[in-house]
């Protein structure tokens, strides 16, 4: 078999398919663009950087280039300069902090001339080097504490810098790490308390948080009575002390209106009218009286300290949410969890109620390109970007939603492929730790415009208007078919 070269690339050994998927999502995200910003008395404004369309044909010519270069490195170049890459990333992170172009509330952009450069979608590239560095590195292992703690501190430096930039869209995104962790032996355990401490944090935000607390610690009474119902005098002691949490509750909200304390402090601090009655109700219950043979006192203890602390997850994650989110933030919160109480559909609500108005309106096979009215009367606002999937709904139908999201989910599976038949743990570990951040875009951008997920607002990779994001994903993907083109030499 006759193999091209072009420096150390082997053309005919680069993963075809992967390729493929690439292409086709950047050139179907280029047609949406176009749709989203057609005009049919200037057809050829596309042909101008003054256009989206010009623009991202600009940045997708510059990502081919990009993919060729890559191409033509030495691919130990990614493995040896992996850190200085990552740090190089981090202070280029810092610069929007202070010179940054706000968007939306968020300072997360340099502005140079007629293009905006958003450096958090380099630094996922650079954090993906750096995790791969670290945990191949020699005689580092998960079953050891400082390695989880410099891991961590990887992936969630970053996401402190993106905070303070008030992106917490693009913050979420590099906790797709953890899928990484998991696949190099970080414990179950830690997901299932992580699972359970963000099932308790949407419970506190989606309902009163008083109530999600007194179904814990009722629920928590129940197992211990189940535990031990060969006496049934416990049944009774329950009772008791649930009715001394609601006694408590009542006279502690008497005495904070007698001392006309005001009502948002209340409302925020409500669960300290309930919590001291009830921790001491379940354990006289189950410490004082419990039968030898059923728990270890031990046990029980640990079980009270994490009732206690999943008690204060609830109420510091709605106090956060509520007091520390900016305004805007907190209403894409209460849209995606409280819906009916929150359904103003020219404001919060708007952008969501759209969203799936378009899609919705592209029944089975679409309306046709650039027949989409919706998409043409800009009802959806940001749908080059954030909402570039309603575009796709709208014109292309329930068929064409299908077909993208085979794509990605075809994209995903390969690199997975990739991933697994990699000699290099370096390279395993930059592949997996790719995926998961391409997992991350697809899933919360597509679900947010369908209302699964709040709108934080991160691209859809290779379909959304944006010369960063497009830069960032190719630059992952390429290297990625570098290494893989030398998985034999590693």
């Amino acid at each position: 078999m006759s193999v091209a070269r072009q420096g150390n690339v082997q053309l005919n050994d680069l993963d075809r398919p992967t390729i493929a998927i690439y292409i086709a999502l950047v050139l179907i995200g280029w047609l949406m663009i176009f749709a989203v910003n057609y005009n049919p008395n200037d057809f050829w404004a596309f042909m101008s950087l003054g256009h989206n369309a010009g623009k991202q044909l600009f940045f997708i010519l510059v990502c081919f280039a990009l993919l060729f270069v890559i191409l033509l490195t030495d691919w130990t170049f990614w493995r040896v300069f992996g850190f200085v890459i990552y740090l190089t990333s981090i202070l280029l992170l810092i610069g929007p902090i202070f010179l940054g172009r706000e968007i939306n509330g968020a300072r997360a952009w340099y502005q140079l001339g007629g293009f905006s450069f958003q450096p958090s979608e380099i630094a996922k590239f650079g954090a993906c080097l750096a995790m791969a560095s670290y945990l191949s590195a020699t005689g580092v292992t998960l079953r050891n504490w400082r390695t989880r703690l410099i891991a961590g501190g990887i992936f969630l430096l970053p996401v402190l810098i993106i905070l303070l930039e008030k992106d917490t869209g693009s913050a979420l995104v590099f906790f797709s790490f953890l899928l990484v962790l998991y696949r190099e032996g970080l414990p179950a355990q830690w997901y299932v308390l992580g699972l359970g401490s963000a099932a308790l944090v949407i419970l506190g935000l989606a309902f009163n948080p008083i109530y999600v607390i007194a179904a814990m610690i009722l629920l928590v009474g129940a197992w211990l009575i189940t535990q031990m119902r060969e006496n049934r005098w416990w049944w009774l002691l329950w009772l008791l002390a649930v009715l001394l949490t609601i006694w408590w509750s009542d006279l502690a909200n008497g005495l904070l209106n007698l001392l006309q304390i005001p009502s948002e402090i209340i409302q925020k601090w409500q669960f300290l009218r309930l919590a001291p009655a009830g921790m001491l109700g379940l354990s006289a219950l189950a410490i004082n009286y419990l039968p030898k043979n059923v728990l270890t006192r031990q046990r029980l203890q640990w079980m009270l300290v994490g009732l206690i602390l999943a008690i204060s997850l609830v109420q510091v994650a709605n106090f956060a949410c509520y007091t520390l989110l900016a305004p805007h933030q907190q209403q894409r919160i209460k849209v995606w969890l409280q819906p009916a109480n929150n359904a103003d559909t020219r404001g919060s609500a708007y952008n969501l109620l759209h969203s799936k108005m378009a899609i919705g309106s592209g029944g089975f096979s679409g309306k046709g390109f650039l027949d989409g009215n919706m998409t043409k009367l800009k009802y959806v606002p940001e749908q080059s970007t954030d909402f570039i999937f309603c575009t796709v709904g709208e014109e292309q139908g329930f068929i064409g939603v299908v077909g993208v999201v085979v794509l990605y989910v075809l994209l995903l599976y390969r690199i997975t492929l990739l991933a697994e038949r990699q000699r290099s743990n370096f390279s395993r570990i930059y592949a997996y730790g790719v995926a998961g951040i391409l997992f991350a875009h697809f899933i919360v951008n597509i679900g947010m415009t369908m209302g699964l997920f709040p709108i934080i607002g991160i691209p859809l990779p290779m379909l959304s208007y944006g010369g960063s994001s497009l830069i960032g994903f190719t630059l992952m993907i390429g290297v990625l078919l570098k290494l893989d083109n030398h998985r034999n030499q590693a």
